[in-house]
């Protein structure tokens, strides 16, 4: 017997909140009954894909609604508290990126679904590239031999539109809470969680360090990763980089006996192209056109259907911001 749709509340419905949304219904596998947005805009176009939801007044009188779980797509700053408040009520929760503004806030979400045996999910959405999972398979049985460097980059020509971005407390960050976020997490991923023995960051705002401006959030970031096993993880991101074009996006991954390319097609943000690489040839292993963006939160619903218990993979997003923390360290 088929399971019925989910009955879920969303909290935020933004563009991200009403993407998500959109590829839930699409899926079949979930009803949008409740929504919380500040933005009346927002909250008609939401609307208009699901017209018989009920628009609630406060994240406390969603999550006293007949709902299954609860899908988070508001300022980072409310993330890992609501996140927490929705756990403690037996909901499972779908969170947008990042889960706390830093390692702590991430840990103690966590900590609350364990706590409540509830499956906790965040939109780290670059694992579900089409490709990815080839890439990880062929990883995981050491296809392209010993991994020795990985480089991954993220620079958006754009700056966010919303002013909270700009603000450290709400945003706990700048372009690596935002964009690195994603390169952390698919290159631990992809080389199956190893340890990571050193971390070394340099961020800048507008060209100048950021340990000179405390109130600044960073638009241009590097950090190296060493990793148990002797890989080095090199990463670049950035706002408002003069690239040339809206984005540009990409990995690479080098080993003894192979290697793995990743590039965004024409400053997209959504079109990509995934390659192996021996030698001089290059095989296509993945090319646009991809609906990649709703694969995590339709994976975290086909999973709540089946059972809403606690799963520890999420356990790997604390060890992403812990790293995040170690990037900003001065």
């Amino acid at each position: 017997m088929t399971p019925r749709p989910l009955k879920l509340g969303f909290a935020g419905v933004g563009w991200i909140g009403r993407h998500r949304m959109q590829a839930l219904l699409d899926a079949g596998l979930a009803d949008a009954v409740a929504l919380l947005d500040p933005d009346t805009g927002c909250l008609d176009d939401a609307r208009g894909i699901a017209p018989d939801a009920t628009v609630c007044a406060s994240f406390d009188e969603l999550c006293a609604r007949d709902i299954d779980g609860v899908v988070i797509a508001t300022p980072s700053a409310a993330h890992a508290m609501q996140c927490i408040d929705a756990l403690e009520r037996g909901l499972p929760v779908f969170c947008q990126k990042p889960l706390g503004r830093h390692g702590d806030e991430a840990a103690a979400a966590v900590e609350a679904a364990r706590r409540n045996d509830r499956r906790l999910g965040v939109d780290l959405s670059y694992r579900h590239l089409a490709g990815m999972d080839h890439v990880h398979e062929l990883l995981r049985r050491g296809d392209l031999g010993h991994v020795y460097a990985m480089q991954l980059t993220f620079h958006n020509a754009y700056g966010p539109g919303k002013p909270w971005f700009y603000d450290r407390r709400l945003s706990g960050g700048g372009c690596v809470i935002d964009l690195g976020i994603h390169l952390v997490d698919l290159a631990l991923w992809l080389l199956g969680a190893p340890r990571v023995l050193d971390v070394r960051g340099d961020c800048f705002s507008q060209g100048r360090p950021l340990r000179d401006l405390p109130d600044a959030v960073e638009d241009y970031a590097t950090a190296r990763l060493r990793l148990d096993g002797g890989t080095v993880v090199d990463l670049a991101c950035s706002w408002n980089l003069p690239v040339g074009q809206d984005a540009e996006i990409g990995m690479r991954i080098y080993g003894t006996g192979g290697g793995i390319g990743l590039r965004n097609v024409d400053g997209s943000f959504f079109d990509f192209v995934l390659e192996r690489f021996d030698g001089r040839q290059r095989t296509t292993l993945a090319s646009p056109p991809d609906a990649w963006g709703g694969r995590a939160i339709v994976d975290w619903a086909s999973n709540v259907r089946r059972s809403p218990a606690y799963d520890d993979g999420v356990q790997t997003v604390v060890d992403v911001a812990r790293i995040m923390d170690a990037i900003y360290a001065p």
